[in-house]
């Protein structure tokens, strides 16, 4: 019988291969974003927010070996085989054949880069606030390829057009469902 996941389960899993801040606050930021979006296409939010998370298990130990070591990490776990799947269609084209097929696919496959430029959007606001960022400022940011140059808009734009979201709507609704954890991200803005 296969071993479905609670939070606690996944984030000591996650803690165990991963002791970088930053990577550990993109997970909290996928997560957010993966149940934000969960409420709103009526999903079960605790699997989706758990496959956010635990995206990228296996970047920080093992970045030439990502996704496949976590698909055996995961497997040796016990997890269920549509987690797996789904954490894996995240790396599709890039370092996976997994193809994001169902909605949970394609929102992680979208949402993934788009925390990253998102979050970088906020950190350049004099602010620091992600609550006051908005689309128009993000998209803004998009147009300049040197800005958060590794964020692959292709994918994101890829990612829209899995989920027949125009990028405004998607980008709007990441921000929502990262502006749940600002607190956590260190995006809530500067503390006199």
């Amino acid at each position: 019988m296969k071993n479905v996941p609670n939070r606690d389960e996944a984030l000591r899993l996650f803690k165990e291969y991963n002791k970088t801040d930053s990577l550990y606050r993109h997970g909290l930021a996928v997560e957010s974003v993966m149940r934000h979006f969960a409420v709103r296409f009526e999903e079960d939010e605790e699997k989706w927010g758990i496959i956010g998370l635990v995206h990228d298990l296996d970047y920080e130990m093992y970045p030439d070996e990502h996704c496949d070591k976590t698909e055996a990490i995961l497997k040796e776990a016990n997890w269920p085989a549509e987690y797996i799947r789904a954490v894996m269609s995240h790396g599709w084209e890039i370092c996976t054949t997994v193809e994001p097929v169902e909605t949970m696919e394609k929102v992680l496959y979208a949402c993934d880069e788009l925390t990253g430029l998102v979050t970088t959007a906020v950190l350049v606001r004099p602010d620091k606030s992600i609550h006051n960022l908005s689309v128009k400022s993000v998209k803004k940011r998009w147009k300049d390829k040197r800005f958060a140059a590794k964020v692959d808009r292709g994918i994101i734009t890829k990612g829209a057009e899995m989920l027949n979201m125009p990028i405004e709507e998607l980008i709007e609704e990441t921000i929502k469902g990262m502006q749940n954890v600002a607190v956590e991200l260190g995006l809530d803005g500067i503390k006199e």
